[in-house]
């Protein structure tokens, strides 16, 4: 199980973007939230972590 990059919490199921991993529950309430909800900037915020870069050693 690994940590979701929106809600942040473990989830079973979901996607891989680059690095991160976000849940079923996550991706789809952010293809249904519209741009003009407040909460899509929260989504624009989390999403941007996939392009930190992480180094592994």
């Amino acid at each position: 199980m690994e940590k979701c990059i929106i809600c942040e919490e473990t989830g079973k199921q979901g996607i891989h973007l680059y690095t991160s991993f976000i849940c079923t529950d996550c991706e789809k309430a952010m293809i249904a939230t519209s741009t003009k909800d407040p909460i899509y900037k929260y989504y624009i915020k989390q999403l941007k972590a996939i392009t930190d870069t992480k180094i592994f050693s």
